[in-house]
């Protein structure tokens, strides 16, 4: 309990420093921010445009597919808000500063992943939570059981997203290379905007069981219409616990193949 009020009050330190840095350049902030939101209007046209031409999508109604696509919303934003450090993560890494890190009296795992937290990510999850709590009225025989599951499996969906992000700087430790693979993971994931059964076979599998895209998307929302079975869930929430133990492991591989920069 006393170690994690520890990394709550750095974690707080390193946010309150990303905070003063976004009011320092505001309008590049509010121009990002823009953009994020034009985006998400541009895509959510597009899925209004379809609804125009058909009244299903992969068995799926227009308020169903736009939970979908707010729940994908809120956990890709979730997930960049916490770990948008490791977007500056190669840094540390060609120029040394590494070394600081793993001196230092707090686990450089814990400071590689929320040594950033995005404030402009946060200010938009207050609207995904409206917009999904919104949706969730419109769809009818939602059961309490089924809330449960959803909001079980997010969390489950955040494991993955930290699991994934922990393999990313692990690879960047032992190649230096980590622009293109957060770059190929955030190209996956956006596979999850829509229900992952509009993809056919062998795709469908791959992005589901192989790179569990399906499972950090889609599976929430299946779960809370009713569509998982609850050995299903536990089957998923168990296989998360699995990628995460081999992050973790395979991060201590690539500190003991890390040679500094500096030296």
């Amino acid at each position: 309990m006393q170690n994690i009020s520890k990394y709550f009050k750095v974690w707080w330190l390193m946010t309150s420093q990303s905070i003063q840095l976004f009011f320092v350049s505001r309008l590049g902030a509010i121009l990002f921010l823009s953009g994020k939101i034009l985006r998400f209007i541009l895509f959510f046209a597009f899925l209004l445009l379809l609804f125009n031409r058909t009244n299903v999508l992969a068995g799926y109604n227009f308020y169903q597919v736009i939970l979908f696509y707010f729940t994908f919303n809120f956990i890709d934003s979730a997930t960049q808000m916490l770990f948008r450090e490791v977007y500056r993560f190669r840094y540390y890494i060609v120029s040394g500063n590494f070394d600081m890190i793993l001196v230092k009296p707090v686990n450089a795992l814990f400071r590689s992943l929320f040594g950033w937290t995005d404030i402009l990510d946060f200010i938009t999850l207050g609207p995904f939570i409206g917009l999904i709590v919104y949706v969730i009225f419109k769809i009818p025989h939602i059961t309490l059981l089924g809330i449960f599951s959803y909001i079980l499996l997010i969390a489950n969906s955040m494991l993955i997203a930290t699991s994934f992000h922990i393999l990313v700087i692990s690879l960047a430790v032992i190649t230096t290379e980590i622009d293109h693979a957060i770059m190929i993971y955030r190209d996956v994931v956006g596979m999850g905007k829509i229900p992952i059964d509009v993809y056919t076979e062998p795709v469908r599998s791959l992005i589901t069981f192989v790179i569990p895209v399906g499972i950090m998307m889609s599976f929430p929302v299946k779960a809370l219409l009713g569509l998982l079975s609850l050995p299903f869930v536990l089957m998923t929430l168990f296989a998360s616990l699995v990628l995460l133990y081999i992050s973790i492991n395979f991060w201590r591989f690539a500190l003991k193949k890390y040679t500094s920069a500096s030296s």
